[in-house]
């Protein structure tokens, strides 16, 4: 049987990454005749002034036949006498990093262009540093349009360089440097009698002998649970892949987090009962007891397995809109997906230098160390050891992107120095003394749309009826629990953070708790509800932007109009509406006991 090996091209916009697979599928007569017809054909209304031009076989989108770039991966699968290949040719343009990154995920070896007439750029250097963040050891630097320069050797010697001295230091196992000419054809078959200097191998020859055989660091074995499987009640097996090592009908495994023990009854590969299966095939596991275990646990023979709710990681990060500490995310591992927050920025990494610089908030294609926080125990590797248990990605809690991906370094001490202690006076205890219905109620609008001062009546209402409150207002907090906090959006993230936290912990002690922030941002108060749970009770009060500038009681929004307030919400810092909110009131259409009277109403049916 042929090895298989997964590559992706990648380098900056027009390098020619399209060209030279095509070309290279062309004159290793790997189309099929309709393909190669169909290809002569195309190119005749094409850029290339009637000859042949290869990127159609792999820019297949009308938009990137358009603008004559690439915007998704195109995904090939060819073969040759001596392997089978499947290239993933990815976008250059900095703006489909994220696309280029999906690619990288999935490969062995990447082949890097530059062109030769502007040699090593910003974008070479994150593309590179992107596929060694991605775990990808072998690289091939293709130095393309060496037709351009007259075939120098000089001038390939100092890109060589260039990119030699950017890897040091990678993990990487093997680096290739190939001078090529992809719409000539130089050395991407055969050997080119431009580059008589150039002792090494062509392009595809390389590629089919390159050894990328990974060195499994882990023994034993390891799988995430896909699934359990059901069909009756006689039957109950675990599916996923295997991840590492082996397994056999007999072996002891241990399931985690739960720490339980169980022997292999079964193994089932497809729907074949097997004795053993290895690395890499899909199976189905079961035990000889009852266990507790579900999609995104973990069966395993390693007693090295790591389980934490903290750990630092280094991620890409891909959102257009930017990372700040406190914000709160998915975070997949494995088949687990769990909340969880992004507790600090430790630094980003200079795309051309490697060096760490300090930074507060993170950009679109930046690389980043951060420490994350779970809302619980998550069962991990480092990614040096195990790619599937190491990678991770982020996911955006209310719009469901991707927003960043990335490898875990290692977990943090104090994820298991830190017990969360249980007591014997509960929550329901304290709310039973009390006789109420611990919540939250929390009051978001602009500045000046009432809020707090319909939160103070609200509360004097709730009083007078024999309820136990307490109301934290955004300014009496910023005196004293979040004095050291600002107005930039990080601040503003953590500010509310905290009095999500806070607003628990009163609902712990059994009280109703009602909060009065303009609490601007959708997904800061989605993670608010997140922390409170169901005693959330989301109040907008929506008086429009106008009203609140004729109000303007402290006088903030005219400093903000001159310029002098920066970060002011409404005026240079977003309010993002609430989608759902459980009540609306708009303060401008009602007295203050009109208003009170209505959201008093609307709250008692949480009371109830």
């Amino acid at each position: 049987m042929k090895s298989l090996l997964k590559f992706i091209t990648c380098g900056s916009v027009d390098d020619g990454k399209s060209t030279l697979i095509g070309h290279m599928l062309y004159d290793a007569k790997l189309l099929f005749a309709d393909q190669e017809k169909a290809l002569e054909l195309d190119s005749k209304v094409g850029s290339r002034g009637g000859e042949i031009d290869y990127s159609l076989l792999l820019d297949g989108l009308m938009a990137e036949r358009e603008q004559g770039i690439t915007i998704d991966v195109a995904y090939r699968y060819f073969t040759t006498d001596n392997r089978s290949f499947i290239v993933a040719d990815t976008p250059g343009h900095e703006e489909y990093t994220r696309n280029m990154a999906v690619g990288a995920s999935f490969a062995d070896l990447a082949v890097i262009l530059v062109d030769a007439t502007k040699g090593v750029i910003t974008q070479t250097k994150r593309h590179a540093r992107i596929c060694s963040l991605m775990g990808i050891k072998h690289l091939v630097l293709a130095v393309n349009k060496m037709d351009l320069i007259d075939f120098d050797e000089k001038r390939f010697a100092e890109i060589k360089k260039d990119f030699l001295q950017l890897t040091h230091g990678f993990n990487i196992e093997s680096v290739q440097v190939i001078p090529v000419s992809a719409t000539e054809g130089d050395n991407i078959t055969t050997n080119s009698e431009n580059t008589l200097w150039y002792d090494g191998m062509p392009l595809l020859p390389y590629l089919e002998g390159v050894d990328v055989q990974k060195d499994n660091k882990l023994d034993d074995f390891i799988m995430p649970v896909q699934r359990v499987s059901r069909p009756n009640h006689t039957f109950r097996g675990f599916q996923g892949q295997v991840e590492a090592g082996n397994i056999s009908v007999g072996d002891e495994i241990i399931t985690l987090p739960s720490q339980e023990k169980a022997k292999v009854q079964s193994l089932l590969v497809t729907d074949k009962e097997v004795d053993s299966a290895i690395d890499g095939q899909p199976v189905t596991i079961q035990l000889d007891r009852e266990v507790d275990v579900s999609r995104g646990n973990v069966l395993t023979t390693s007693k090295q397995m790591q389980s934490a709710d903290m750990f630092t990681a280094t991620i890409l990060w891909m959102d257009d809109t930017k990372l700040v500490p406190g914000r709160n995310y998915l975070v997949k591992v494995g088949t687990k997906t769990l909340p969880g927050t992004v507790m600090s920025i430790k630094h980003k990494i200079d795309i051309n230098t490697g060096k760490q610089i300090p930074a507060d908030q993170i950009f679109k294609n930046e690389l980043v160390e951060c420490d994350i926080s779970l809302s619980e125990n998550m069962v991990f590797d480092t990614f040096e050891n195990n790619e599937a248990l190491g990678g991770l990605i982020l996911i955006d809690r209310v719009s469901n992107m991707t927003s960043a991906c990335g490898v875990i370094e290692h977990s943090l001490r104090r994820s298991t120095n830190v017990v969360w202690q249980e007591t014997d006076i509960t929550r329901d205890i304290r709310a039973q003394q009390k006789g109420q219905k611990p919540l939250t109620l929390w009051f978001t609008g602009l500045s000046g749309s009432g809020k707090s001062t319909l939160a103070n009546e609200v509360e004097k209402r709730l009083v007078s009826t024999g309820h136990h409150t307490m109301l934290l207002d955004g300014d009496n907090v910023r005196h004293g629990l979040n004095k050291n906090l600002g107005f930039k959006e990080g601040d503003r993230v953590e500010n509310i953070r905290r009095i999500a936290e806070v607003s628990k912990l009163m609902n712990d002690a059994g009280i109703i708790t009602l909060t009065s922030f303009i609490s601007p941002y959708e997904s800061d108060r989605h993670s608010a509800r997140e922390v409170i749970g169901d005693s959330y009770i989301e109040i907008y009060v929506s008086t429009p932007l106008e009203e609140c500038e004729k109000r303007d009681v402290k006088g903030l929004y005219k400093k903000a109009r001159n310029g002098e307030i920066p970060n002011f919400t409404g005026i240079s810092s977003p309010y993002e509406k609430p989608v759902n909110p459980e009540i609306e009131i708009d303060t401008s259409q009602y007295s203050l006991e009109e208003a009170t009277d209505y959201v008093v109403k609307q709250i008692m049916k949480y009371l109830d």
